[in-house]
């Protein structure tokens, strides 16, 4: 039997030659195929402009820069992600503050929210968790209450959304990921929305160095920039996954469908939200009642190896990371959080899987369950 991983990318053929031929094309770096890519993606968000980045690392601390978030200022996001989303508000010199999320959507609560801002407030930092959009009207009408920008880390959420109300769609500023885990990619790469063109130009000029070109054919720095520009070669990997991206996030959703049918009685997890049509279903993770188990995590997912079934972490609690306890968080700030961090589990789920093993995974599952319960 072979292994089955939590997650596997799919390439197709088409898209391979199409790498083979950038390859000997001579242009690989940024080039005709960032631009393709990107006038591809601003379409599928149906029209926003689009400028793509080497992650959504990149993007996420590029769009704080862009929105003048800096020294001084707090920004609003959510316990339970990956640390990223809080690392690169410390990056430009901000103070995270982290509220709780609910235990079933994953999603930042809303209220908490509204209850951490302070006059030092410049931001809320939402994360579209396992791809299943926040309630987008009551986060937008909270930031316009209190004059504050939006940047919404949709890592997980590429084609999340309805069609004409996709994620990235509206909004203020959005953030994606290509990462080889997400619902399509780039190998590494990110993108990030954005309106404004006085933004967008300094977009462009903090993901390459600075430079700006003059009318006169002169070029000048002016601000010290990073480098956090796209590959042809990458581009043309995500030129090839974007068309194959709606029938990815469908085959998701059915097998999200098929775990939730075939654990609905099972009293040792708490099942994820469902959601609806919209939800592009990243991963599906849910929790282990280990309490009532004789196992820990550690173990449980020990034993899921040992049927030759891969099961990710997604994840701890960011505030109980040191970095993070530095500054003053600790145990017990942010209960859901916590117990998500301490008892999630990601099942196997990407497009190639068959149905046949998603009843492989759930056998194994019960089974472990069963001869490890209190």
């Amino acid at each position: 039997m072979s292994f089955l991983p939590f997650t596997r990318p799919s390439l197709d053929d088409a898209t391979l030659q199409g790498v083979l031929e950038v390859l000997r094309s001579g242009w690989l770096a940024t080039g005709p195929q960032v631009a393709a890519f990107e006038s591809a993606l601003s379409a599928y968000v149906g029209g926003r402009p689009v400028r793509v980045m080497t992650s959504a690392t990149a993007a996420l601390e590029i769009a704080l820069l862009a929105a003048g978030i800096g020294p001084g200022d707090e920004v609003i996001t959510p316990a339970m992600s990956f640390t990223a989303t809080a690392n690169v508000i410390l990056r430009v010199g901000a103070k995270p503050v982290f509220v709780d999320v609910d235990l079933d959507t994953r999603n930042m609560d809303l209220a908490l929210a509204a209850a951490a801002i302070t006059p030092a407030t410049r931001a809320l930092m939402p994360v579209h968790f396992a791809g299943l959009p926040l309630d987008m009207t009551a986060l937008y009408a909270l930031a316009r209450q209190h004059g504050l920008r939006v940047i919404e880390d949709a890592a997980h959420a590429i084609g999340s959304g309805l069609p004409g109300a996709r994620i990235g769609s509206g909004g203020d500023l959005v953030c994606f990921s290509f990462h080889p885990n997400k619902n399509m990619t780039t190998l590494e790469g990110g993108a990030l929305v954005a309106d404004d063109p006085a933004e967008l130009l300094l977009i462009e000029r903090q993901r390459f160095h600075g430079l700006q070109r003059n009318a006169d054919g002169t070029m000048d720095v002016s601000l010290p920039g990073g480098k956090a520009n796209l590959t042809d070669v990458a581009a043309r990997v995500g030129m090839g996954q974007l068309p194959l991206l709606d029938g990815f996030n469908d085959r998701r959703r059915h097998l999200a469908g098929l775990y939730f049918e075939q654990l609905a009685d099972e009293p040792l997890l708490h099942l994820p939200a469902r959601g609806d049509a919209g939800h592009s279903w990243h991963m599906f993770a849910p929790l282990l009642d280990l309490p009532r188990l004789s196992i820990g995590r550690a173990q449980f997912i020990e034993l899921m190896r040992q049927r030759e079934i891969g099961v990710g972490v997604h994840y701890p609690a960011i505030h109980l990371f040191s970095c993070y306890q530095q500054l003053g968080w600790k145990a017990g700030d942010f209960p859901n959080a916590e117990r998500i961090g301490e008892q999630t589990v990601t099942l196997p789920l990407f497009p190639a899987m068959a149905d046949s093993d998603v009843a492989r995974v759930c056998d194994a599952l019960r089974t472990i369950l069963r001869e490890h319960a209190l």
